[in-house]
């Protein structure tokens, strides 16, 4: 009955309207073949952006927890106020923030954003109301970083414009529709959010700071004699080095150890890489269809030879 009442309600039909809007648009950008343009591009790009998408989210709990629309516009306040001077003026701002030391700690900022945003669902409403626009705004500042960055350096308004509007709906549809059922029934589930942000955002950092192992197994140093692997003159490998014989093998008084290999040799004298069993070369040529090879293949007499000097022969 309270479901029922609720659906009833003007605000719930534009807060649903509003997030089928943004899933009937990926989903319809997704399904159809065409070539993607650049305001299909932002979109998408905000979504792909998962660690983000995932604090977006979080602080979207919070917009839904939210006592007032005060709160929801001080969130979009600090999310835009730190992203619309970063997109009309990134070049010069991103020089600065490299020259400063942030610079040396940017990636860092991704992994924060997230955990504040966990934060910010385990903090009192009094406070939330300080954290979640604090949040928004560090959030705002790590996407403005991805969409200068990957805005294939020409400052598309397009893919810009897009991107940014794709974090807005991120941020507010899901809270929009989720206050609509507002109540003391949220804390829990806000709280649990809450900790698997922070978990995540945790798990993040600490993959940023650990190499990635290389299970691909180590080259053979040429300079070994066993190495099996030496390279040539003309920068070859050439075939891998055989075992070592046993000394006693080597001398004669052992015999070398029976591989299994077993040479068959054809008692008419044929190839014994076939096994005794004739090759077939096709029909034989006629005799008048040979070519005379002229006098130079003609063999001379036994005779000749033998009188010839030794040299010679």
């Amino acid at each position: 009955m309270h479901f029922a009442r609720v659906a009833a309600t003007s605000g719930f039909r534009w807060s649903l309207a509003l997030f089928m809007a943004g899933v009937l648009i990926v989903a319809l950008a997704l399904s159809i073949p065409h070539e993607f343009a650049f305001f299909e591009l932002g979109f998408l790009f905000t979504l792909s952006i998962y660690d983000l998408v995932l604090a977006m989210l979080g602080i979207s709990v919070a917009v839904g927890m939210a006592s007032s629309r005060c709160e929801i516009y001080a969130v979009i306040a600090c999310f835009l106020g730190v992203m619309a001077p970063m997109m009309l003026a990134f070049d010069p701002i991103f020089h600065a923030i490299l020259q400063s030391p942030l610079g040396e700690a940017l990636f860092l900022i991704a992994p924060i954003a997230v955990m504040l945003a966990g934060v910010v669902l385990w903090l009192p409403a009094r406070a939330r109301r300080i954290g979640a626009p604090l949040a928004a705004g560090v959030v705002g500042f790590s996407l403005s970083l991805f969409i200068g960055l990957d805005d294939f350096g020409i400052g598309i308004q397009e893919f810009t414009l897009t991107a940014v509007l794709g974090a807005l709906w991120i941020l507010l549809a899901p809270g929009l529709l989720l206050r609509n059922f507002r109540g003391p029934w949220l804390t829990i589930p806000a709280r649990i959010i809450g900790s698997w942000l922070v978990v995540i955002g945790i798990i993040v950092m600490v993959s940023l700071y650990v190499p990635l192992g290389n299970d691909a197994p180590a080259l053979a140093d040429p300079s070994m004699p066993d190495s099996g692997l030496n390279a040539g003159q003309n920068g070859q490998l050439d075939a891998p080095a055989l075992p070592p014989l046993d000394p006693a093998v080597e001398e004669g008084l052992e015999d070398a150890p029976d591989n299994g290999f077993e040479l068959v040799i054809p008692d008419d004298g044929a190839n014994p890489l076939l096994n005794g069993r004739p090759l077939d070369l096709g029909r034989a040529p006629r005799p008048d269809a040979v070519p005379d090879l002229g006098p130079y293949l003609e063999t001379e007499p036994e005779s000749q030879l033998n009188n010839q000097p030794d040299a010679a022969r």
